[in-house]
């Protein structure tokens, strides 16, 4: 009973899962795992939090290849959180803290990521080759609608199918009281599960990529693009126009931009594809051998390793994107700009409550004194100014035998004391409209009161 209880225990269950070799009781080990498992789950999980926001919230980005994007970053979400997070706590305290709930929860969610994330690129890759191989055809399959129903039906089924490892794990202790998530089972029983899991959501899924990227290839570099009317709206549904392309707007500009766009967003995922099968190679070479030797490989640093490769490749994504796909680049400067903006509209929303209160009549009203005077001095500092001069015409009057200049443009559009321009207008006439010690009386109006008379300028 004693050995079935260890070989159940030194068996890897689940990518959270830390070893019980003293190595990983070191400080060096405990610093550099929380180090690069934070590092690399803070990346993805800002990263693919903003494919999501900006996929949701940009109408021209919802296409049936960026709804599928949409559905990898939620599964990469759900690894990372599910994963790399309890890994964190595995590697400073060495034991499992979640309980019985949380091995069956983070489990299953562990998992359920890992699948549907396999299944989310597979349905991009065959989009993919129905719209750039049969562009006639992918008019009616390649639409929005169809690829939420087909992320609906492979999130259903890999939410079935998980269901399986609530019977699989269990909370074991070993000798020394060490308690970890493991199996339940023996691994005679769970080979046959391990190699379904590892054919139906990694090997065929490398396959079926291989052969359609080739076509793909195929169709993108050796032979001429189909000419059909219209195609390059439909087939590549086109997320983001670049600037030059929408200043060209030409016909000649067209088919070299929609072979350009196509031989970008199949480089972009295929990159995609080729790094999920580089960076979950080592993980699942590892079980694999691990479940046919008699002694398990299990050395600390070789797991930490296997385990940054599977957080990397569901953070790395987003980055891809960034990097590779200029209609990405541009929502998620767009995304950053929205918040800026928003920001902005609220300090000018503050600042416009605050001129409104300014504006209030009664306010106005108990700051007249105040503003009469500045706008008698700005006046007369306007009126003395030689550009204002220049652009304003003068005539000379005579005022009791004497001759007065007059500027007949003086514009009050550039004073500015935080009141409507109207109502300072409206405050000006009425101060300055009074009798000086010559009889003569200046209003904006136009006119000058000369001796008790009224002249028009």
């Amino acid at each position: 009973m004693t050995n079935n209880v260890s070989s159940r225990i030194d068996t890897p269950t689940n990518i959270s899962l830390s070893s019980s070799v003293p190595v990983s009781e070191l400080l060096e080990y405990k610093t550099v795992s929380v180090f690069l498992v934070l590092l690399v789950c803070g990346v993805g999980i800002v990263g693919n939090v903003m494919v999501v926001l900006v996929v949701l919230t940009t109408r021209h980005m919802r296409t049936p290849t960026n709804c599928y994007l949409v559905s990898l970053a939620i599964a990469d979400l759900t690894v990372l959180v599910a994963a790399g997070l309890p890994n964190v706590s595995d590697s400073l305290t060495g034991t499992w803290v979640f309980g019985h709930a949380g091995c069956l929860g983070i489990t299953y969610l562990q998992y359920l990521g890992i699948n549907v994330s396999s299944c989310s690129i597979t349905a991009f890759t065959v989009e993919r080759y129905i719209a750039i191989c049969h562009p006639m055809k992918a008019k009616t399959v390649c639409t929005v609608s169809r690829a939420k129903r087909i992320i609906a039906g492979v999130w259903i089924f890999t939410c079935v199918y998980c269901m399986l490892w609530f019977f699989l794990v269990d909370i074991q202790v070993g000798q020394d009281g060490h308690v970890q998530c493991g199996y339940k089972v023996k691994r005679e029983l769970y080979l046959p599960i391990y190699l379904i899991d590892f054919a139906i959501f990694y090997v065929i899924p490398l396959l079926l990529a291989i052969v359609l990227y080739g076509l793909i290839a195929r169709i993108l570099y050796l032979s001429p693009l189909p000419n059909h009317p219209d195609t390059s709206a439909t087939t590549l549904r086109r997320s983001c126009r670049e600037p030059s392309e929408a200043g060209k707007g030409g016909r000649q500009g067209r088919p070299k931009s929609a072979l350009s766009s196509r031989k970008q967003v199949t480089k972009m995922l295929a990159v995609v594809v080729i790094l999920f099968a580089l960076l979950w190679m080592p993980y699942r070479t590892l079980v694999l051998i691990n479940s046919f030797v008699s002694t398990p490989y299990l050395d600390a640093w070789f797991l930490l390793f296997c385990r940054t490769c599977i957080y990397a490749n569901s953070a790395i994504n987003p980055v891809i994107y960034n990097a590779m796909s200029q209609k990405f680049r541009c929502a998620f400067r767009g995304l950053y700009r929205c918040q800026r903006q928003e920001a902005h509209q609220r300090t000018l929303s503050t600042i416009q409550s605050g001129f409104s209160t300014v504006r209030d009549p009664r306010t106005s009203q108990a700051n007249s004194n105040g503003t009469n005077e500045n706008v008698r001095r700005t006046i007369l500092n306007t009126a003395t100014d030689p550009s204002t001069k220049q652009n304003g015409s003068s005539h000379q009057e005579i005022v009791n035998g004497k001759k007065a200049d007059h500027p007949t443009d003086i514009s009050l559009a550039t004073f500015s004391f935080g009141v409507d321009p109207a109502e300072t207008l409206a405050t000006a006439d009425e101060d300055l409209d009074r009798p000086s010690s010559n009889n003569t009386t200046v209003k904006f109006a136009g006119t000058h009161t000369i001796n008790g008379k009224q002249e028009k300028m």
